[in-house]
């Protein structure tokens, strides 16, 4: 493996700074900048009409995170290739660490304390596991992925952090592990009947699992099936969400001016319901055209996966993307009730230095996949003609 990657750089031509830049889809950079910065407006608005203590800090680590996210577009996909698996084992052992010498906060210990900030990572994990998955699948053909026997290892990389993080716990970052896992196994060409045999498998062990659940995260399943039972307890976070969204109307009460998140009825306005602050002060036709901004992410990282010719960009650019998906989809819909609230960031808007890290490390990688799209690695990671 070795000599076949150091003669797919020897082989393959080299593109220039000037080159790559040129390749670089500034498009989508920009809609990225455009969602930061109604996050750096709502973060200005939650804390009454100033920078500090939220907008001031998230631009400084969007700042951060830009320079970071075109920095990984630069660096050619076959680096990533070959250090997916080293990735994924430094990941892996932070969440052990987490277990020694976490910091607890909330009632769970889910951060290293490194000084300057704090790190979770299992926020991480959700991208070295798709790099570790892309590279593992890359190596497959379609027979191979057939076999049932070749998806032992990739659950295995699954199992591992899954289990470290429910120990935290964080039942919300492990689901979310899970499905950006399992679209990457779909991706990959994984037979649907497989899926719907762990679902099926899954739902029988409901039961079981409910038996091991934290008081707290059954509790949050009941609110969710009858928020109106604890309407000032359990139920309040998410009754008041309701009634926040549903005063903003049509075209919100305007910038700085709602009411329930200035009056502090509003829980959590600057991290897990920030969606639900821009529906109050700009409505249903702001809360629109922030999910239009997300869609035309999402669409552009799904093209440029179409474009990549290595199965190994595909996946990564697929794999990224289906994960800012499901922060968008899964924050949206528990803001709304659709779902129990499980406690995940709103990307680029909540505010959150890891959450943050992790979604620019995705769409720097998204960008990469875009700048080399050209790049061929055949299965053994070696250039095709």
């Amino acid at each position: 493996m070795a000599g076949g990657f150091r003669n797919e750089l020897l082989n393959a031509p080299e593109m220039t700074l000037g080159q790559k830049l040129a390749a670089v889809n500034w498009l989508m950079v920009l809609l990225i900048v455009a969602i930061a910065s109604v996050g750096f407006a709502m973060l200005y608005s939650a804390a009454n009409g100033s920078v500090s203590p939220w907008a001031y800090r998230q631009a400084i680590r969007f700042g951060f995170g830009l320079v970071v996210m075109l920095t990984i577009a630069m660096v050619d996909i076959r680096f990533w290739m070959r250090s997916a698996y080293l990735l994924y084992a430094g990941v892996l052992v932070l969440l052990v660490g987490v277990e020694i010498m976490g910091e607890i906060g909330m009632g769970a210990q889910r951060w290293i304390d490194l000084g300057l900030f704090q790190l979770q990572p299992s926020e991480l994990m959700k991208i070295t596991l798709v790099l570790a998955l892309a590279r593992y699948f890359h190596g497959l053909t379609w027979e191979e992925v057939g076999n049932p026997l070749n998806l032992i290892p990739p659950l295995l990389m699954i199992a591992m952090p899954v289990v470290l993080v429910l120990r935290q716990p964080d039942l919300g970052t492990a689901l979310m592990i899970i499905m950006g896992a399992g679209a990457t196994f779909f991706l990959a060409g994984v037979r649907i009947w497989k899926f719907l045999t762990l679902i099926g498998l899954g739902m029988a062990a409901v039961p079981i699992a409910w038996q091991f659940m934290r008081g707290y995260q059954k509790q949050r399943i009941l609110t969710f099936l009858n928020p109106e039972s604890d309407p000032l307890g359990s139920g309040y976070h998410i009754t008041q969400s309701k009634i926040a969204l549903g005063s903003g109307g049509i075209f919100g009460k305007g910038f700085l001016e709602g009411s329930q998140s200035h009056l502090n009825f509003l829980p959590e306005k600057q991290t897990d319901f920030i969606f639900t602050m821009l529906a109050e002060e700009f409505g249903m036709v702001g809360g629109l055209a922030l999910i239009g901004l997300y869609v035309l992410v999402i669409a552009y990282g799904f093209a440029i996966a179409i474009r990549a010719r290595s199965q190994f960009g595909r996946l990564v650019a697929l794999g990224v993307t289906t994960t800012l998906f499901l922060y968008l989809f899964i924050n949206v819909a528990m803001v709304m009730g659709l779902i129990p609230v499980v406690g995940v960031p709103l990307p680029m808007i909540s505010y959150g230095g890891t959450a943050m890290l992790t979604i620019m490390l995705g769409l720097g990688m998204v960008l990469g996949v875009s700048v080399h799209r050209d790049v061929r690695i055949g299965r053994a990671g070696v250039d095709e003609d």
